[in-house]
């Protein structure tokens, strides 16, 4: 294969700020505290649970199960009554919450004390969605355009917070679809900005390159958006959670190459992944 062959790495790919600090508050707690629990991964990426693993922190199934110690609250945030348990249980809590979905559950709060009904647009069940319905008594969630078209009942005041990782495009068919079922809407836009700028590459990226790797874990939900958004615009696009993952038939005839990651992969994986891809166009595997 052609050795000039280009390899475009996105500028936003991996890690997020927020994924970021989680893993480093987690490493750092667990060099000073010997029993360190957390509800669920840390972030959804196989690589970076394993190394919060050999740290020696360890996933409770629930706060029942956890008796002492240190809580550490993951990047997804938590919803109150967890808090409210550690405190009964005397539990030393690092909260690793991102603030950015810290700012999100005040955005709920504040629009449940000025009247409105909260829609959260977002993945049904992911654990960010269900902290931030957490911070209200009453919230609708709604993952796709069709799920509001079916809901049979009209709001008077709607409150609308988007999950941070949302695609923009699916906020903007929802919103439309809300605006025909209320009478009055207040609309904030919590998309972090991580998660616009990794939309606004790929949505640019695979128009510009032969060929599109995507580099996370098939559990992480901002990874799978990216892909599904690439690979709308570029059919030969594929997802990888390693560099093992990858073809080199995915590669034959390529001119350039675009490589993205989600914001849970380490910068490792993508490195990883960039240096397969440069030994599989210099050889003769793939044509």
């Amino acid at each position: 294969m052609d050795s000039n062959v280009k390899i475009n790495l996105a500028k936003t790919a991996g890690f997020c700020f927020g994924v970021r600090r989680a893993i480093k508050m987690a490493l750092k707690t667990s060099q000073t505290n010997n029993d360190v629990q957390m509800l669920g991964d840390i972030v959804h990426n196989e690589h970076v649970v394993k190394e919060i693993n050999d740290a020696g922190i360890r996933v409770a199934e629930s706060m029942e199960a956890i008796q002492g110690g240190t809580l550490l609250l993951r990047a997804h945030g938590a919803v109150p009554e967890v808090y409210e348990k550690a405190q009964a249980k005397n539990l030393q809590v690092v909260d690793a919450t991102c603030p950015l979905v810290t700012e999100i559950h005040k955005a709920a709060r504040d629009l449940e004390i000025e009247g409105y009904r909260l829609v959260v647009i977002g993945d049904h069940n992911h654990d960010e969605v269900i902290g931030i319905c957490a911070q209200v008594k009453d919230a609708v969630v709604f993952a796709h355009p069709s799920e509001v078209a079916a809901f049979k009942d009209r709001f008077r005041k709607v409150g609308v917070v988007v999950q941070s990782t949302q695609d923009i495009d699916n906020v903007r068919q929802i919103v439309f679809e809300l605006l025909l079922k209320c009478q009055e809407m207040k609309f904030i836009n919590t998309i972090c900005k991580p998660t616009t700028d990794h939309q606004e590459e790929i949505r640019r990226m695979p128009q510009e390159n032969d060929v599109m790797i995507i580099v996370g874990s098939f559990t992480s939900a901002n990874t799978k958006r990216l892909t599904e958004i690439s690979r709308e615009l570029n059919p030969r696009t594929y997802q990888v959670q390693s560099a093992e993952g990858i073809q080199g038939a995915w590669l034959a005839g390529a001119k350039s190459i675009g490589v993205s990651a989600g914001a849970s992969t380490p910068d490792r994986i993508i490195d990883s992944v960039v240096e397969r891809i440069r030994r599989l166009i210099t050889s003769s595997t793939i044509g």
